[in-house]
């Protein structure tokens, strides 16, 4: 169930990674696997999540369902966490002041700065909605959100287009939740705690590393060396071959002058 969220990837295509690890599990076990407990792991994920920022930035992709173009209106922080999405019929003032209301609702607090572009209903909503926050719009300053939506596309692509607007919510409700769980800001952490956090992923959704996974992973979160673990080696005293294989031959100083 974690390949299939985690990657874009098929039912058929987990069946055949399972298959070649000598699990014979169908596809339609998977389907149901994901149905039933892809939103208990989404809630729990999302109950584990750290607050986001107060700097919200909102959007809206439209998408075509049975023929019909909805809009997914979605709204990340400045950090690239999604907050919460919406599969709604209608681009307007109404969709926006929904959207705003169930993120206030379900994050307890209102945001500092709200980012959107041109469109008109997310300046209505906020003055109905009565928020102080500072609304920025620009033609660059929503990428954020912007690109939020590439995940989402590339889903669309490989499952052949949403089916309802129902599973579509249900299924981007999940998939935005471990996105989120894998999603490490490599600017704000260490060199050590991206290969920590995606090792820690895996063995919480069931999947052991290799042995050799295991040994990468011990010298990459491996300290720094100091000069006591590695002290500086003399130079050989006469021409032969350093341990890289290259020939090297020590200087003797010049002497300096006595003083009289």
């Amino acid at each position: 169930m974690w390949l299939y969220l985690r990657f874009t990837l098929s039912f058929p295509d987990v069946e055949d990674l399972l298959a070649e690890r000598g699990l014979d599990v169908s596809y339609e076990t998977i389907r149901r696997w994901v149905l039933k407990f892809g939103p208990l792991f989404a809630k729990e994920l999302r109950r584990r999540r750290h607050r986001p920022t107060s700097h919200w930035h909102l959007d809206e992709m439209a998408v075509l369902i049975a023929g019909r173009r909805f809009w997914l209106w979605r709204a990340v922080d400045d950090e690239g966490e999604v907050l919460d999405l919406l599969v709604q019929r209608r681009r307007d003032k109404t969709a926006a002041v929904k959207l705003m209301r169930k993120l206030l609702k379900k994050h307890g607090f209102a945001p500092d700065v709200l980012v959107t572009d041109q469109l008109r209903s997310y300046a209505a909503a906020k003055s109905e909605l009565r928020l102080t926050a500072r609304h920025e719009q620009g033609l660059r300053r929503n990428n954020r959100a912007e690109n939020s939506h590439l995940p989402v596309r590339r889903r669309e692509r490989k499952m052949q287009r949403f089916k309802s607007p129902r599973s579509a919510q249900r299924f981007l409700s999940v998939h935005a939740a471990v996105q989120n769980a894998f999603n490490v800001q490599r600017h704000l952490v260490s060199r050590n705690t991206p290969a920590l956090s995606e090792a820690k992923r895996f063995r919480v959704g069931g999947r052991q590393l290799r042995p050799e996974q295991e040994q990468a992973l011990r010298l990459l979160v491996r300290p720094a060396p100091s000069s006591r673990d590695n002290p500086v080696r003399p130079l050989p005293d006469r021409v032969g071959q350093s341990e890289h294989g290259a020939h090297v031959r020590r200087v003797e100083p010049t002497p300096r002058p006595h003083e009289h």
